[in-house]
């Protein structure tokens, strides 16, 4: 599924305002308990900004904005754009972002909630600029950003405020990939489909398993144990390990072309 959506700011500026946040939640809502959607790529319908950033204008009347009814089910004390984000960043479907243009500020923490990123080479670019307007990121950032590329970066994206070039943002680990803008739509589709194809409940069980190594090693290992004990105990999985041997795994010739044997395996 591909989500595109736009706020209610005439373009060619796409802001994270109180329409789009809207949007953005009924939408996360609709979809978080439809098992037939397993992979969400988001995307912006505007080449120049993935989204710009949060709507500034908020600070005209922050009641109505910490009024948004946003998320009832996130910690009511955090912000409305913090709960649509750990509404996205707990979907059980996999998120991806395809990021072509910039991502600012609550645009910015708003791909650093899903499971990945990839971006445009030559188009995107990603910032927290909040500091140089005597504020700190308030949709995310600092939780997010540590995780992803870790503490002497995201101090340095969040305390220098500048622009972040796509292939930076690779080398950071803040996107997945950079590739080529004529390139980013087939590499996002060809991942999106091949994570869809997958076996009912091993994304998520992949997911939850990596999720649970960022608490700790131990508390990894448990949890990936336990999911793996899961799914082995399933049919499905015996029967395919016997089918990709049939095909020739764990021949010489079959291993050296493992990925096809897969693929051919039904």
């Amino acid at each position: 599924m591909v989500w595109r959506g736009s706020s209610s700011t005439t373009p060619p500026l796409n802001l994270l305002d109180a329409t789009l946040m809207l949007d953005l939640d009924r939408f996360t809502a609709s979809v978080s308990g439809d098992g037939d959607v397993r992979v969400i790529v988001f995307d912006s319908a505007d080449p120049d900004f993935f989204i710009a950033h949060g709507d500034m204008g908020f600070v005209e009347d922050p009641a109505a904005f910490s009024a948004l009814p946003i998320a009832p089910e996130v910690d009511q004390s955090l912000n409305p754009m913090m709960r649509l984000h750990e509404r996205i960043r707990s979907l059980p479907q996999v998120t991806i972002a395809k990021v072509r243009g910039l991502a600012r500020g609550g645009g910015a923490e708003l791909l650093s909630a899903m499971d990945m990123r990839f971006a445009s080479l030559e188009r995107a670019g990603l910032a927290q600029p909040e500091t140089a307007g005597a504020i700190i990121p308030g949709a995310g950032g600092t939780a997010y950003l540590p995780a992803l590329v870790g503490r002497a970066r995201a101090l340095e994206i969040i305390l220098g405020g500048r622009l972040v070039d796509a292939a930076t943002a690779e080398r950071y680990g803040w996107v997945n990939r950079a590739v080529p803008d004529a390139d980013l739509d087939h590499v996002v589709d060809t991942l999106a489909a091949r994570i869809a194809a997958l076996r009912p409940g091993v994304a998520r069980a992949a997911v939850d398993a990596v999720d649970a190594a960022l608490e700790s090693t131990a508390h990894g290992l448990a949890r990936s144990n336990e999911l793996l004990g899961e799914l082995f105990a399933e049919p499905v999985a015996a029967r395919l390990t016997r089918a990709v041997l049939a095909a020739g795994a764990q021949t010489r010739e079959g291993e050296l072309h493992l990925e096809t044997v897969f693929d051919n395996v039904q």
